[in-house]
């Protein structure tokens, strides 16, 4: 399944292409996608409980942009 979601506070494209690479580790995630121009994100996960891997994905983006929030 792909989701998308509204970033929020998203201040810099090397900071997106950061948080893409990180988010694209996490287990369960297929492929992350993270457009700086738009301020979306969008995930690609067999998984079903994507909470968590928004959980993780949120925690990536915090350590890289202290504001940046994915609005879930």
């Amino acid at each position: 399944m792909k989701k998308k979601f509204k970033m929020e506070n998203l201040d810099c494209a090397n900071c997106a292409a950061k948080m893409e690479a990180g988010i694209s580790k996490i287990s369960g995630v297929k492929s992350a996608s993270m457009n700086f121009m738009t301020q979306k994100l969008t995930i690609e996960t067999d998984e079903e409980d994507i909470d968590k891997i928004l959980d993780e994905a949120q925690d990536i983006c915090k350590k890289i942009d202290p504001d940046c929030i994915i609005v879930r």
